[in-house]
């Protein structure tokens, strides 16, 4: 294991870029993981992992995973070095560079009783991540983003979905482009939108399989979404409230669609 001792040296430079640039990432088809809880969620979800930097005097804490990515190229970095690649401000002690996926729709595998969520223009990485975490937690099938404004492994993706973001399959594509496939796979398309036919989300089957859409919070769907859509669904608030958080909103029409779902297959084995 080589040990890395200058914030100068080529392997801590690239690492450093490829964290704080979205250019960079794509450019390279690399992205960088903090945490071992997140590294092992990529393991998990098939990621490919090139490079492992630890923390130096904690190399014993993770034998076992740098002996399981022992094809890896593996540095001991000294702390004060670690330090200052570190994105958490040092409180993780093991950092990965691993090979990004291409997320194409048309490698996209749709169940027959499927549950997705679309996601479309989202902007901030701490909802993407967030959205990531509920969808994992309610076991929904997988997360189309359409449009997106913002690079999905944005390194507080990764951190507010838990790791969560590499466990779901994940297609990135144009709005047209992800209408289209629902289209074509005869998927639902229930949109949160406020619209005079919206009905209240709880009063709604969630007929599968489904695509649960939602838009940013700052322009909501576009008019193609509106369009497109089988039916709008709205959330009742307080006439003091103008708005949800977008993962908030998504989480109660998500667990809403898992307990009808649910609900559905308890009745049809009756």
């Amino acid at each position: 294991m080589k040990y890395l001792s200058s914030i100068h040296n080529p392997e801590v430079k690239r690492l450093r870029v490829l964290s704080q640039k979205s250019r960079e990432r794509k450019k390279q088809f690399l992205f960088v993981i903090e945490g071992l809880r997140e590294l092992k969620k990529a393991l998990a979800g098939g990621y490919t992992v090139c490079s492992l930097f630890i923390e130096e005097k904690y190399e014993l804490e993770f034998e076992s995973i740098t002996q399981t990515l022992f094809k890896s190229d593996q540095y001991l970095v000294s702390n004060k070095v670690f330090e200052q690649i570190s994105f958490r401000s040092g409180s993780e002690k093991i950092i990965a560079i691993a090979e990004s996926k291409e997320h194409r729709l048309d490698s996209f595998i749709l169940k027959k009783n499927a549950l997705i969520l679309v996601i479309e223009a989202p902007e901030k990485p701490g909802n993407i991540g967030a959205l990531y975490r509920t969808a994992a937690a309610a076991k929904f099938d997988g997360i189309i983003v359409a449009n997106p404004k913002t690079d999905l492994y944005n390194p507080n993706s990764i951190r507010s979905s838990l790791g969560c973001l590499f466990l779901l399959q994940t297609a990135i594509a144009s709005s047209d482009e992800v209408i289209k496939y629902l289209k074509e796979k005869e998927v639902f398309i229930a949109t949160a939108a406020i619209d005079l036919d919206a009905l209240n989300y709880n009063q709604f089957d969630y007929k599968t399989p489904c695509a649960i859409v939602m838009g940013n919070e700052s322009n909501g769907l576009n008019a193609n979404w509106l369009k497109a859509s089988h039916q709008h669904l709205i959330i009742p608030m307080s006439k003091d409230v103008d708005s949800l958080n977008l993962s908030v909103s998504a989480g109660i029409l998500m667990y809403e669609a898992k307990a009808k779902k649910i609900e559905r297959k308890k009745q049809k084995n009756l």
